[in-house]
């Protein structure tokens, strides 16, 4: 989460206005993350991002009478001047020369992220030689390095340590 207005969640005012994703995954997410920072209150229920898909419909309290606004998840950083918060994906952040380890406000956590970049296969290939050598590759210290050093913390490596 990012603010061009606000140094800390505690500054944002009442009615602020809130930028999420308008697709349905990071939405919800979005919607978790508030959560997680105390900035609002889902229905009891939902209480795990990786299986609950939760929409503004779904908010149970929300103190601050924030507004929640659905925009398209590449346009998120071009609204950051005209809204309190954005929830910007890591990627639309990077691309838009933001540092999410330096200038967000909030962050989702590393540990039991559900939203980790997973290697996928098909069954056949499960046991190519070559799709071993990747998911080990992927896991090495240089590859964790090479991200550390890369993205200045703002993409967190798994490493198989």
């Amino acid at each position: 989460m990012y603010s061009r207005r606000h140094k800390s969640f505690a500054d944002v005012p009442d009615k602020g206005t809130v930028a999420v994703p308008n697709n349905v995954t990071n939405l919800s997410r979005a919607l978790y993350l508030l959560q997680a920072n105390g900035l609002i209150k889902l229905k009891p229920g939902f209480n795990d991002a990786a299986k609950d898909q939760a929409t503004p419909k779904d908010i149970a309290e929300n103190p601050r009478h924030l507004k929640i606004l659905e925009i398209e998840s590449p346009q998120i950083p071009r609204a950051l001047d005209d809204v309190d918060l954005a929830v910007i994906n890591g990627n639309f952040a990077l691309e838009a020369g933001l540092e999410p380890a330096k200038d967000a406000l909030g962050l989702e956590a590393a540990k039991g992220n559900p939203y980790a970049n997973i290697l996928v296969t098909t069954p056949t290939l499960a046991k190519d030689p070559r799709i071993e050598q990747l998911a080990k590759d992927l896991r090495s210290p240089q590859v964790a390095k090479f991200i550390t050093e890369q993205y200045s913390g703002s993409v967190i490596p798994v490493t198989t340590e």
